[in-house]
């Protein structure tokens, strides 16, 4: 029968999302701000069609303000807590906070929900 890891292994593993967790909803939410109007013109600048993304705008439009709110409180709480993470000895050996890809794709992701955001809070 295979070793199973134990909870404290994979609670150890599981330690250190928290940046990578708010950044996911920061970017979800500056996504669908963005989507009426900050999206289009640049996805049409590139020669891609953005029709697609009307069905989203309508459903984010009334929603508007909450989710600048949303995406700008996630994003600024996934900075600060990857820069907690830099900064101290908080990453086990095991966590995922301790690769340094993962703690670049996190930083990455956060300056995309930064421009996302600011795209869609400039150009309604």
């Amino acid at each position: 029968m295979p070793d199973l890891p134990s909870v404290s292994t994979a609670a150890s593993r599981s330690r250190g999302m928290g940046a990578v967790l708010l950044t996911l909803a920061g970017i979800g939410s500056a996504f669908a701000v963005a989507s009426c109007c900050a999206l289009p013109i640049l996805f049409a600048t590139a020669g891609l069609g953005a029709a697609w993304l009307g069905g989203i705008a309508e459903v984010a439009a009334p929603y508007r303000v909450p989710l600048i709110a949303l995406s700008a409180t996630s994003l600024a709480g996934g900075g600060a807590v990857l820069w907690r993470q830099r900064k101290s000895a908080y990453c086990a050996a095991g966590a995922v906070c301790a690769r340094p890809a993962v703690r670049g794709a996190t930083a990455v992701m956060l300056l995309l929900g930064v421009v996302l955001l600011y795209l869609g809070y400039a150009y309604v």
